[in-house]
């Protein structure tokens, strides 16, 4: 019955936990620190995000075959036509892969790191389909490159 009354409630009454934001920035900055340090580290055409990379690959070219991913635009996730495009590709996913839809911090430019300009938040299935396109097209392997580069020059001091 207790919870029952809570669910009769105005849902703008209810605010925002600032511990449940910080649980989950920490968890969306972990991911994106660990998914960096993975393209940094390997061929990223070779990393596999999931058990389920062929098939998000397969649908996301099958969805989204005109979208750009090398430098995204943030209008193709948050506008309410890309919403509508985007969820049920999203969905298929659902109980496939684990927190499919958790907000999970993306790039924009692939050519650059993680930052407040170059960062938009986005679902972990829309993370996975654009990261699996740059890896698979090779967009992701200069920073690989970079790294075996600076490695190089410290280790000429």
């Amino acid at each position: 019955m207790a919870g029952q009354t809570g669910l009769d409630l105005n849902p703008h009454n209810y605010g925002n936990d600032p511990q449940m934001e910080m649980v989950w920035a920490m968890k969306a900055h972990h991911h994106a620190e660990t998914y960096f340090k993975l393209i940094s580290a390997m061929d990223a055409s070779r990393l596999r995000l999931t058990k389920f990379d062929d098939d998000i690959y397969r649908q996301f070219k099958r969805y989204f075959k005109l979208l750009k991913v090398d430098v995204i635009r943030e209008e193709d996730f948050k506008s309410e036509e890309a919403k509508v495009k985007w969820r049920p590709f999203c969905n298929m996913y659902e109980g496939k892969i684990e927190d499919y839809n958790f907000g999970t911090l993306l790039r924009i430019d692939c050519n650059k790191g993680y930052d407040e300009e170059n960062t938009i938040l986005v679902t972990r299935i829309q993370f996975y389909a654009v990261e699996i396109a740059r890896n698979r097209r090779g967009l992701n392997k200069h920073w690989l490159e970079k790294r075996a580069t600076t490695q190089e020059s410290s280790q000429d001091r």
